[in-house]
């Protein structure tokens, strides 16, 4: 049985669903560093949320983690690049909590434009300051989405529907997409000119970091209102600071902020300042949707290898894998079998699929042919780091579709150049389901994929096939099966042979030595 941990607090529901999917569940939240280091290399998934810390020590002493789920958003907190080297999958649920972000967003908007938190304070106190709080109205203003993704998406539906003109900055945002959500698509600097109001809806990387800054500030309007709902590191909070205090912003709504916790920042206490803690998910309903969500997905992956909303491969959803099943261990089947004959000094590889398979999700078939390549050079190489380390090693890596059919309902072919040599090897699924290798090196052969063989190539000369049955026989070694292949008469020759043990060195060493013999290998599956 697979076993989880969940190590930060979350709805009750994210264990149930584990316990109802067969999987076994340890809920430890509250955990430190030194804590969760101690355990973690028992589990084979971990559900976190945003208080538990996933970096490389963590991940170095994950030896069965095979899955990391956020339940959220943001993944801040997990070294993804150490999680993608040591394989293990990282999720997040970026749906379950959406509507209540976009929701808060919108509400923060409206808060700052009718500055009602000041008023509420101010009238608790007694002071009727009517004339004091005079807002504007949102109705026909210009209001800029920086992030039209899914939760900005749905911040623009809402802004709509009170009438406002919304203005979208997102590199990916297609143009039919706009259209479709009735925005306008324009570049940040005609944003920054001409909205009345700013909402953030992109992730912190290295590219958004302070993306609204003191340059930022200049191209503005004067009297912007900024609402931030995403992350804190979005926004310079002193250059922030300086344009309020010098009139150029009329105010700003701040959920997240550059540290959080936040307990002392130089925004607190301005009269011009709406601030909430961090609750953009913050809500009965969001909590409920991403504990369940990341229950569901991190069980789908354990339990029949579905991938959904992750972040280093791939996604698969638990529909596809068991279509996908066959094909991956041909995939695996061919990767490895041409690994183990190539060997190293990998310059490029290109994997072609061919009839049936062309319409199915390739990509991760192309991942597992990578980990069959690169798993008889290096250790530890999975469908999960294996597209990773092959950009390390700066190898070519070329993904080709072909729908029409050829000489079989469907094929993979994968081709490997190396510094002296290209080689390729084909693949197949029989009715039945199981996989054939149909191709070695432009050579037309027949053969199942067995735990042990022998591939050899040699002149087509007499006498070769009974010397290499006499050196099996004596050395103890049954053959399973035995296929033949060549070029034309006389060119080379290949035999590819399923065995029931493992080959020795000295074997290989014998059927090397033998007249005609260019090249004797044992692979193994």
């Amino acid at each position: 049985m697979v076993k989880v941990l969940i190590s930060d607090k979350m709805s009750p529901l994210a264990e149930q669903t584990f316990k109802d999917r067969g999987v076994d569940v340890d809920f430890k939240p509250g955990m430190n560093k030194e804590e969760l280091i101690a355990v973690i290399g028992e589990y084979d998934g971990l559900a976190i949320r945003s208080a538990t810390k996933v970096d490389a020590d963590v991940l170095a002493a994950a030896k069965n983690l095979k899955v990391i789920g956020r339940a959220g958003i943001g993944v801040d907190n997990v070294d993804i690049p150490s999680a993608t080297a040591n394989g293990t999958v990282v999720m997040n649920t970026p749906f379950g909590n959406s509507t209540t972000t976009a929701e808060h967003a919108i509400s923060m908007t409206l808060a700052l434009a009718r500055q009602i938190p000041q008023a509420s304070e101010s009238t608790h106190k007694g002071k009727w300051e009517k004339s004091r709080f005079m807002g504007v109205e949102v109705t026909n203003k210009k209001l800029g989405i920086i992030g039209c993704g899914n939760i900005g998406a749905l911040a623009a539906e809402r802004a709509i529907g009170l009438k406002m003109k919304v203005l979208a900055f997102d590199p990916y945002l297609s143009p039919e997409r706009a259209v479709e959500l009735g925005v306008k698509k324009v570049e940040l600097d005609e944003l920054f000119a001409e909205v009345d109001f700013i909402s953030l809806h992109t992730p912190l990387t290295d590219q958004t970091r302070g993306i609204i800054g003191t340059e930022a500030f200049k191209k503005m309007k004067d009297g912007v209102r900024i609402v931030n709902c995403a992350r804190g590191g979005l926004i310079d909070e002193a250059a922030l600071k300086e344009a309020l205090d010098s009139g150029k912003v009329a105010g700003a709504a701040l959920d997240v902020f550059e540290v959080e916790p936040a307990k002392d920042n130089i925004l607190f206490g301005h009269e011009k300042v709406i601030c909430t803690p961090h609750l953009g998910a913050s809500t009965t309903e969001a909590q409920v949707n991403v504990a369940v969500q990341v229950a569901e997905q991190l069980s789908d992956y354990l339990l029949s290898g579905g991938v959904t909303n992750a972040l280093n491969m791939p996604s698969l959803s638990s529909e596809e894998a068991p279509k996908l099943k066959p094909y991956m261990e041909l995939a695996g089947d061919i990767g490895g079998f041409a690994g183990q004959i190539t060997g190293s000094s990998l310059k490029s590889i290109t994997v072609e699929y061919e009839g049936h398979v062309a319409g199915l999700n390739v990509k991760p078939l192309t991942a597992v042919v990578l980990q069959g390549l690169l798993s008889p050079l290096l250790q530890s190489v999975n469908m999960v780091n294996a597209p990773v380390v092959a950009k390390e090693r700066n190898i070519d890596v070329t993904e080709t579709v072909h729908e029409r059919e050829g000489d079989y309902h469907t094929l993979i072919k994968v081709t490997v150049e190396t510094e002296k040599r290209t080689r390729s090897v084909s693949g197949t699924l029989f009715a039945n389901g199981a996989p054939r290798i149909v191709e070695v090196n432009g050579v037309n052969i027949e053969c199942e994929v067995d735990d042990f063989m022998i591939y050899a190539v040699n002149e087509d000369k007499p006498g070769f096939i009974g010397a290499l049955g006499t050196i099996l026989g004596h050395n103890g070694i049954n053959i399973a099966n035995f296929s033949l292949g060549r070029h034309p008469e006389g060119g080379e020759a290949v035999a590819v042979v399923g065995v029931d043990t493992e080959i020795s060195d000295i074997v290989i060493d014998q059927l090397t030595a033998l007249p005609h013999v260019l090249t004797a290998k044992s692979l193994s599956f």
